[in-house]
């Protein structure tokens, strides 16, 4: 079997983790084999990343959620407010009450009212 040199092979393989670690900081944009370490775990990062946005967006909308029951009512807290919602069979998502609490306070306030009674 003839040899084969592997010289554009290595170069597109080495171009391509290069332009992807583009902007990464000292060796890690320049040296092949720091890049290549450099990109593994900027991936592992942005997978880890990818979960924690979704408990630090719960966390976000918890935080406002609270804050609106509070302002709407001063003896409720959030989780007497959330038990209340249960107990009123009214399924609503923390998303959209934190949506509801910004855009439109006075239906939010509606439904505090509709907990408490």
């Amino acid at each position: 079997m003839p040899r084969v040199k592997t010289g554009v092979t290595r170069r597109r393989r080495h171009k391509k983790v290069l332009g992807l670690t583009k902007g990464f900081r000292g060796a890690n944009s320049r040296l092949y084999k720091r890049a290549k370490e450099a990109l593994l775990h900027s991936g592992q990062y942005a997978y880890i990343g990818r979960r924690l946005r979704k408990r630090d967006m719960r966390k976000l909308w918890i935080t406002r959620i609270s804050a609106a029951v509070k302002e709407a009512d001063e003896t409720m807290n959030y989780s007497r407010f959330m038990n209340g919602l249960k107990k009123a069979n009214i399924e609503i998502n923390r998303k959209m009450l934190s949506e509801l609490a910004i855009a439109d306070f006075t239906a939010f306030k509606n439904l505090v009212s509709k907990v408490r009674g």
